[in-house]
């Protein structure tokens, strides 16, 4: 696990008196939710829908969950979320964003989660077999659910 800074972390002890220090995900708290969460969006789009922490799959649906759950997200979706900015797949782009590690299947529309100012993770709408570009509805229903999540998490 990569630890940056200003990385939530848990510190435990053991009984032999060792310390023991675990990334904590506030996605991963949320993880029964974002699971429902993922199905109603991928339910609405009729695509795949992945909930990203920092650093794994928090939830998928409309996809074989054993390919997706807990994988590790690509280091190019890291440096994606560092911009804070939305992604939405256009008409004849040849690059492409693979959100997660050891699987050929890219973002149609991704956009990070913002908790307090700080980025917890993303929410990723997968693009379709057919390659076809997003529409606006999908766009904003992926947007909506980034800002949701964001919020839920501050309180």
């Amino acid at each position: 696990m990569r630890i940056r800074e200003g990385d939530p972390l848990e510190i435990f002890t053991n009984t032999d008196g060792e310390v023991v220090f675990k990334k904590y995900s506030p996605i991963g708290e949320l993880s029964p939710f974002a699971i429902q969460y993922a199905d109603v969006l991928s339910r609405a789009t009729a695509l795949p829908v992945l909930i990203c922490d920092r650093d794994h799959v928090v939830a998928c649906a409309g996809a074989p969950r054993k390919d997706f759950a807990e994988r590790r997200i690509s280091r190019a979706l890291e440096d994606w979320l560092e911009g804070r900015q939305l992604l939405v797949a256009r008409a004849g782009e040849r690059e492409r964003l693979q959100p997660v590690e050891g699987i050929d299947r890219y973002a149609s529309v991704a956009a990070p989660i913002l908790t307090a100012g700080d980025i917890v993770g993303a929410v990723c709408l997968l693009l379709p077999e057919t390659g076809a570009i997003p529409s606006e509805g999908d766009v904003k229903l992926i947007q909506v659910a980034a800002t949701f999540l964001g919020k839920q998490m501050e309180e």
